[in-house]
């Protein structure tokens, strides 16, 4: 078995990490735009109060869709996507899906990067070129993941009990201005606005594809079932609460002619003599760190791929994607195009990772049949 740093990246002892450590990673993938943009991106598409069951039912889909991606990587211990697909379809459409993988984690990557542009240079930093908010977001990320998956892991740990408290404080602290009544009637149009709903939620339960590259580095990847089901409920908890939290303060109709619905509501209201009376700051260090954590798994994956495809040291290509994923993040010319990049990747994600493992999943089932009859 070769190092952690030779060509391949494969896995050693040092490469590990733990069954929590693999829930806290997918937890922190997920948890990232979504926050911020799914309450009006959902409340578009199903134009009633019932977002919320769109939320939970996309949350559902997703965590059958993760079982399904661990049961496939479960087959071939130790492997990657990146390498074993190749075994399961042949070199050629192997290295093809793999590179269709890559340019999908390129992509989400200069998203999240652009995506943060915007909502700090809106918030904090008017006036300051993007480039200015990127690419030291950009060098970060690389300092982090030359490390490896376990610094990766370790810094993850730290920011997502940071998260949740920060972010279930100010969300709950909203809770004057909720209005139960804006959540009625309860499938008053019937289940079909839920069920149209149900696509958008794509991009904000983006995550779970990553267990096809980490369980590969799992010391326990039996347990893998149990990290991707705990790290998708998680973010879908989050993604309820603020669902509700949003639509109850401003209504369907409010929140679909706002661009960022969760910052609104943060900053619609003020607790007089703490010593904060605007939280809109708290919100906005939890959304950067979890967008920093996102666009570091997307970092991290793209690189490993190319590396394993390529059979070079993965350092190299860890410098070489972050000019790819800059120049991605500069194609959009405002926040509308922002979103329609989300709206592509959301849409690359729902194919490569609704179809693509079920049905290499059947094939690898189908030729390991072959292979124990043939013996």
């Amino acid at each position: 078995m070769m190092k952690g740093n030779g060509p391949l990246e494969m896995i050693n002892s040092k490469d590990r990490i733990t069954t929590p450590q693999t829930t806290i990673i997918i937890t922190n993938f997920i948890l990232g735009t979504g926050i911020l943009t799914l309450p009006r991106a959902a409340a578009e598409k199903v134009k009633t109060p019932d977002v919320w069951l769109t939320v939970i039912l996309g949350g559902i889909i997703t965590m059958i869709a993760g079982v399904i991606m661990v049961k496939l990587s479960q087959r071939f211990p130790e492997k990657t996507f990146y390498q074993y697909s190749q075994e399961i379809v042949g070199k050629w459409i192997g290295k093809l899906f793999s590179f269709l993988m890559i340019g999908y984690f390129l992509a989400l990557g200069g998203f999240h990067a652009r995506s943060l542009a915007e909502v700090t240079g809106y918030l904090l930093l008017e006036g300051t070129p993007k480039w200015a908010i990127i690419m030291p977001f950009m060098w970060a990320s690389l300092y982090l993941i030359r490390g490896g998956i376990n610094p990766i892991a370790r810094i993850f740990e730290i920011i997502l009990p940071i998260t949740v408290i920060l972010f279930l404080l100010v969300a709950f602290m909203s809770i004057k201005i909720f209005e139960v009544d804006n959540l009625r009637p309860v499938l008053g149009s019937g289940i079909t606005p839920v069920l149209k709903g149900i696509r958008t939620t794509a991009l904000a339960f983006t995550g779970p594809e990553f267990m096809l590259l980490i369980l590969a580095f799992m010391k326990e990847p039996n347990k893998a079932v149990k990290a991707v089901l705990v790290g998708t409920a998680i973010p879908l908890l989050l993604y309820v609460i603020t669902v509700v939290m949003v639509i109850g303060a401003f209504s369907v109709d409010g929140v679909v002619t706002r661009t960022w619905p969760t910052l609104d509501l943060i900053r619609s209201y003020e607790l007089t003599g703490l010593i904060f009376e605007r939280f809109d700051s708290l919100l906005l260090v939890v959304w950067i760190m979890q967008m920093f954590t996102s666009f570091n798994v997307n970092h991290y994956a793209a690189s490993l791929g190319l590396s394993q495809l390529f059979k070079k040291n993965v350092h190299p290509f860890m410098y070489g994607v972050l000019p790819v994923i800059y120049l991605i993040s500069m194609i959009p010319r405002n926040i509308n195009d922002v979103f329609k990049l989300g709206d592509m990747v959301g849409n690359a994600a729902l194919i490569l990772f609704g179809f693509l493992p079920v049905l290499l999943l059947i094939i690898s089932k189908i030729k390991g049949r072959k292979y124990e009859t043939s013996l």
